[in-house]
């Protein structure tokens, strides 16, 4: 299934504040995402939202809704789970 993805305010922010080279590994990752969320994702339980990719260190937290996938934030595994 092709999805296409969206990126909620905060995740942009996020995006930006990483460095140039972890920005685009994590952007490659997401558009990896479009073809049947291929990757290291995993679902989530109890959480919201109810989606995480890893990147290294990074997690991007998602929802998928309908053929959407919706970018919600993109954080450092420290912080990804608070």
């Amino acid at each position: 299934m092709q999805y296409t993805i969206e990126f909620k305010p905060a995740a942009v922010r996020d995006l930006r504040r990483l460095s140039p080279p972890v920005a685009k590994r994590v952007l490659n990752k997401i558009e990896g995402m479009r073809d049947n969320l291929v990757g290291d994702v995993k679902r989530l339980t109890q959480y919201t939202p109810g989606w995480r990719l890893r990147v290294g260190d990074w997690r991007v937290l998602f929802e998928v809704v309908g053929s959407v996938i919706v970018i919600w934030r993109i954080v450092h595994r420290s912080a990804a789970y608070e």
